[in-house]
């Protein structure tokens, strides 16, 4: 039969199965059985094969089927293949299930402080084999890494986001007064921007985070801001202000996050200020089904 060879022949995954299980049954209704087809349909498949190979694979005799030199020579060949197959089909269902797999996700240290930790904590309870890295990350890299896809999506304010990239609002965050209770705004029922002259106040440093937010805003409604500390993480304003060292200025999220009983946040107003916190997906990057799921468990914590 070598004469009828194809080079061009390129064996079916049917077939290959069909092979091995008569290879190892030597009988063409037990084969079908194992594989759950018809009788006439392994032997279709077994026919098909030893034409496209060019050789017999099986010598037909009363009783059952005996292997030919070829089928032995190429039994090896074909279980590898067929583990080959079963590995890969397992690895992307494993995938699909969430039995493994990971996800990354730019966030800035502000936000991951208050937007992540109950997130991951519920996801990695639903999928424990899922691995989900933290790629935290200055505002002025935040972009970079989306773009770059270092990570799978991102999770920030971007100002000026491009037309690279996809954006969805999380949630809506507004600029507060985080004070002390003996802060002599602190039994203010209204707090407008007009009202912070002539305190002290601590926020982030100029040209990072809100800080341009900030700065706009007091202009825009004539303010001078009376900055006595600046600093590079929100949480050193917290406790900053905790121990009396000034009021702070940032997004009312964070500061309710930080859950300090000693403190109160006041919305500012006039005019009441706010930024959007979104997911950031670069423009035509398909999501993973772990990417998608731990997005998900982000909404819901939210």
């Amino acid at each position: 039969m070598n004469e009828n060879f194809s080079p061009t022949f390129s064996p079916t995954i049917r077939q290959l199965r069909a092979f091995l299980a008569v290879h190892q049954l030597r009988k063409l209704s037990a084969a079908a059985q194992r594989l759950f087809v018809t009788q006439s349909a392994v032997s279709m498949l077994i026919r098909q094969l030893e034409e496209g190979l060019g050789t017999r694979l099986f010598d037909r005799t009363t009783r059952s089927l005996k292997p030919t030199a070829a089928a032995n020579e190429m039994l090896p060949v074909a279980e590898r293949i067929l583990r080959d197959v079963d590995s890969l089909s397992t690895g992307f269902r494993e995938l699909t299930t969430l039995e493994r797999g990971r996800v990354s996700v730019a966030i800035t240290p502000t936000l991951a402080t208050f937007l992540l930790p109950d997130a991951i904590r519920s996801f990695s309870q639903e999928h424990p084999k899922v691995r989900v890295l933290v790629n935290d990350c200055a505002p002025d890299q935040f972009i970079s890494r989306i773009l770059g896809e270092h990570v799978d999506f991102g999770i920030g304010t971007p100002e000026r986001p491009g037309a690279e990239v996809e954006v969805e609002r999380l949630m809506r965050d507004h600029l507060a007064l985080v004070c002390r209770d003996d802060h002599p705004l602190a039994k203010a029922r209204v707090v407008r921007w007009t009202d912070l002259a002539g305190h002290p106040l601590i926020t982030v440093r100029a040209g990072y985070g809100v800080r341009p937010l900030i700065d706009g805003t007091a202009a825009d409604a004539g303010v001078a801001l009376d900055v006595v500390n600046e600093v590079s993480f929100l949480s050193s304003a917290i406790w900053m202000t905790a121990i009396g060292m000034g009021a702070s200025i940032m997004p009312s999220a964070f500061a309710r996050a930080a859950d300090d009983p000693s403190l109160l946040v006041k919305v500012l107003s006039a005019p009441r200020v706010s930024r959007d916190i979104s997911l950031v997906i670069k423009r035509g990057h398909s999501l993973s089904v772990a990417a998608r799921a731990f997005i998900e468990a982000i909404k819901k914590s939210l």
